[in-house]
């Protein structure tokens, strides 16, 4: 017999056992939980060393979250790139599919807090729609499932998702993206792992913020999946007063590379109404990635990006490493602030020694990774 749905079962799930456990009144709980669901682990509320804590800022409710403030509900404009009730499609060859409303607790900075923990509007009904939307959209090569979280569903569910995804033809990819393995671990069992890897290639981005929650048991579950041939990434986002120091970034990507996870992103929080106080500014976000790039190992540096307001998508931010670029070389800084050039090629190393661009060869069949010699050519 699982331990999680016991385990999952205690959760501190009211304002009043949440005003208990952390001393705070009881009246302002329950006016942020009018707005958004609340709802901890007992094991992740175990976590906590101190109120206002790494861990405590991003699951207890906090009055802060009802401050008039600049942001939005839909920050990505998801409802509007939202065919179906459970589709999110924005990119060109790649979507979201939302295939649960519930999580095993309730992220205060949820970019989807407008929906998340409401049935009405994450709901199994959609998830049929979804298929079918899929299917008839043959662009699509790639699939996210989201929610919520799709591994607060039970293994029989998710497999039955999977399985009908896996026999649309045209899918390339399934990505499962979830935090249970930081907020419940025990979820992850040998079974599901076991479920799981019958639908490669499919990847699994997992979200950890502090190196606090990199716990033996979240490791443990890091490993199964791991063991179970599962591409593991994590997707990070910026936050005051949890990861909003270099060092703390630092270490929590070393120890995700540990535990057998690259790390893929760090978001820049989202536009989302009520969290103005864990909003950094995009400053403190290149100054991390200035402490990360060559102050330790590249598969330890993630992306730094930013899901523009408007559903423009992820653009990536960086430092400013080019100083100068012209005909003759390009100069550029190192992660110690040092000057270096490199020469641009010259028109002549490009031709045939006198100046002139040699014909371009006749195109060669491309290759495509998973289905083999097509006639179409590669996209970018």
């Amino acid at each position: 017999m699982d331990e999680w749905p016991q385990i999952l079962r205690g959760s501190l799930r009211t304002p009043e056992e949440i005003a208990a456990r952390f001393g705070l009144d009881v009246d302002e709980v329950r006016k942020v939980a009018r707005v958004f669901k609340v709802q901890i682990t007992p094991y992740y509320a175990n976590l906590i060393k101190h109120k206002g804590d790494p861990i405590y800022r991003q699951i207890v409710p906090d009055k802060a979250e009802l401050k008039g403030n600049s942001g939005v509900a839909d920050p990505l404009l998801e409802d509007q790139n939202s065919p179906v009730p459970s589709i999110v499609h924005r990119y060109p060859d790649r979507l979201l599919f939302l295939v649960s409303h519930s999580c095993a607790s309730y992220c205060r900075f949820c970019t989807r807090k407008r929906k998340v923990g409401d049935p009405s509007k994450i709901h199994p009904r959609y998830i049929e729609d979804g298929l079918d939307y899929i299917r008839a959209h043959t662009e699509i090569r790639d699939v996210i499932v989201s929610g919520g979280d799709p591994l607060m569903l039970s293994d029989d569910r998710l497999e039955y998702i999977l399985a009908s995804l896996r026999a649309i033809p045209h899918l390339e990819i399934l990505r499962v993206g979830t935090r249970v393995p930081c907020f419940l671990p025990q979820r992850v069992t040998p079974k599901l792992a076991a479920m799981l890897k019958k639908f490669h290639p499919l990847y699994v981005n997992v979200h950890f913020n502090h190196p606090d929650e990199l716990t033996p048991e979240a490791n443990a579950a890091l490993g199964l999946l791991a063991d179970a041939g599962i591409p593991l990434g994590c997707q990070t986002v910026l936050l005051k007063g949890v990861n909003d120091d270099p060092l703390v970034m630092r270490r929590l990507m070393q120890k995700l590379l540990c535990a057998r996870v690259r790390p893929y992103y760090i978001y820049q929080t989202d536009f989302v109404q009520g969290t103005d106080h864990l909003r950094t500014s995009v400053e403190k976000g290149i100054e991390i990635m200035d402490a990360l790039r060559g102050w330790t190992s590249g598969l330890a540096v993630p992306y730094f990006v930013i899901d523009a307001p408007g559903g423009g998508g992820k653009i990536p931010v960086l430092p400013k490493y080019i100083q100068t670029m012209n005909d003759d070389q390009v100069v550029m800084r190192n992660f110690q602030n040092e000057m270096y050039a490199y020469p641009q090629v010259q028109p002549a190393a490009n031709g045939n020694g006198n100046g002139k661009k040699k014909s371009r060869k006749e195109k060669q069949p491309y290759v495509d990774p998973c289905f083999g010699v097509t006639n179409a050519p590669p996209i970018g």
